[in-house]
């Protein structure tokens, strides 16, 4: 390589974010939580579908159908490790919000 390179790095363009309060942040994280689990439970569906359908199936020889039960075991053990990851998800929020104090009755009567 050369001494001469001219190598200036070029300035990555942030996305401008919306600016929200704290309430709608809380109430963001919350819909994330929730949408999150709408989807699990989604997976969870097509999982029980997957074994029913191949419980009906002709022919299915042993060996196949506990491949397929393998299958939905795995998908449940990601389900549940992701449910823990949304559990501490939902407690990070729970344990660091920052409540006001309230204001003390003898002070509103002032």
């Amino acid at each position: 390589m050369s001494a001469d390179t001219n190598c200036t790095p070029t300035p990555c363009p942030c996305p401008c974010l919306p600016k929200v309060n704290q309430e709608q942040a809380v109430v963001d994280l919350l819909e994330s939580i929730a949408l999150q689990e709408n989807a699990l439970s989604h997976i969870l569906c097509a999982e029980g579908k997957k074994m029913t359908t191949a419980m009906e199936l002709d022919g299915l020889d042993l060996c196949k159908l506990l491949e397929v039960n393998d299958s939905a075991t795995n998908m449940v053990h990601a389900v549940a490790n992701l449910e823990l990851v949304l559990k501490d998800k939902l407690e990070f929020i729970s344990n660091n919000l920052y409540y006001p104090p309230a204001p003390s009755p003898s002070a509103a009567v002032r």
